[in-house]
């Protein structure tokens, strides 16, 4: 019996390693072109700070990627078990599924530590960490020196390439501007320009000097002939950060102090001041659909998200376990294409439960719990047909 513990294990934890491995290089990718990539294609950070990044983005990824690559395992594992008729020769031997599956079930639960701690703890301070890294590169760009030969489209409404920069000092500026809520554009080229930066206002502009271009408006054409001044606007990634850390990128401890305080406001009737500094009321506010909003829903949500997540890796194996054997195929491609089916309804719920945070009548806090009861439910109950061979 030990042999086959010992043989089981090895197999699953290769797999798991293998498919950490793919899941977490696959979600990587991803993260990377949308927040990383575009700042170095662009000269504009070093390789060491991109390296920095992706450390940073890892335990973000493995939230999601460690319960999914527990699913794959188990299911390529007793796949293959079950079609190498090795589950027939140890039942033959009057070894019960059970027996025999329960060192793979006390691994999941171990997982589900480690889970988390990368859901509760990990995962949100690297998440803020990062912020922080693209907020100080974006800083350090726009207050050191501007990338040459390139167009610069970090900044709202503008559009920017330099043919050669000396610190604030530009050369050979081509510049187009087209602020939010007007219609009207300006595109302009000079010799020369200065790069003006507020860091105590998180804003920058640029200055133009014997500029030549054309004013687009509603009434017509202006052409511009001397000085171009920009309006002031924000640097790159201060206004996506602001001042506070998002609900959803707070850890545990954090968001139980949240809602601590919030519900300590809620029980004296105090005007409430939120995260934000906007004034609201002390036991709910209305939306403009009129309907009546909890404030402490998104904090209990999250925390709830945090915790549900945790325990996927357990009802993941539960259900694997049987579902491979039932496959009965030796196929990778097969045990990847059921694993990506069963994580799309586990994560459909929750994507559920989170967009429905504000609307606490649907009790988006409980529906984050249906797919951990459905996993595990009914990956017990096809346990138990598996164990007694139906």
């Amino acid at each position: 019996m030990k042999t086959l513990h010992r043989y089981l294990l090895r197999q699953v934890v290769a797999s798991l390693v293998m498919t950490m491995v793919v899941f977490t290089f696959v979600l990587l990718l991803g993260n990377t072109l949308r927040e990383v990539l575009p700042l170095l294609m662009n000269g504009q950070a070093a390789f060491n700070t991109f390296a920095q990044a992706i450390g940073l983005l890892i335990p973000y990824v493995w939230v999601f990627a460690l319960p999914m690559a527990m699913l794959t395992a188990t299911l390529l594992v007793f796949g293959r078990f079950s079609a190498d008729q090795e589950l027939t020769a140890a039942r033959a031997g009057g070894v019960s599924l059970i027996s025999l599956v329960w060192p793979i079930l006390v691994l999941s639960v171990l997982l589900c530590g480690a889970s988390a701690l990368v859901n509760m703890e990990l995962a949100p301070r690297a998440r803020n960490a990062l912020k922080r890294l693209l907020v100080k590169l974006g800083t350090e760009i726009t207050t050191a020196q501007l990338p040459e030969g390139t167009f610069i489209k970090d900044f709202p409404g503008a559009v920017i390439y330099i043919g050669r920069s000396r610190g604030r000092e530009l050369e050979d500026v081509t510049i187009y501007l087209a602020p939010k809520g007007t219609n009207g554009s300006r595109t302009a080229t000079a010799p020369r320009g200065s790069w003006e930066v507020d860091t105590s206002a998180g804003t920058a502009s640029v200055h133009l000097f014997g500029a030549r271009g054309v004013e687009t408006r509603d009434d017509g054409h202006i052409v511009i002939n001397g000085d171009i001044h920009s309006d002031p606007f924000p640097l790159p990634g201060t206004k996506k950060l602001g001042e506070q850390v998002r609900v959803s990128d707070m850890r545990f401890s954090e968001l139980r102090d949240e809602l601590k305080k919030l519900e300590t406001l809620m029980s004296q009737r105090l005007p409430l001041t939120n995260r934000a500094g906007q004034v609201e009321s002390a036991v709910q506010k209305r939306t403009k659909s009129g309907r009546l909003y909890d404030v402490t829903s998104p904090v209990r949500v999250h925390m709830h998200r945090q915790i549900s997540f945790s325990f996927a890796c357990f009802g993941f194996a539960l259900i694997g376990i049987p579902l491979g054997i039932r496959m009965h195929r030796r196929e990778t491609n097969v045990g990847f294409a059921v694993a990506m089916v069963l994580v799309l309804i586990y994560y459909g719920f929750v994507v559920l439960g989170l967009s429905l945070s504000k609307r606490p009548e649907f009790a988006p806090h409980l529906i984050l719990w249906v797919p951990n009861l459905l996993f595990q439910g009914v990956g017990a109950f096809l346990l138990w047909r598996a164990n007694r061979g139906i």
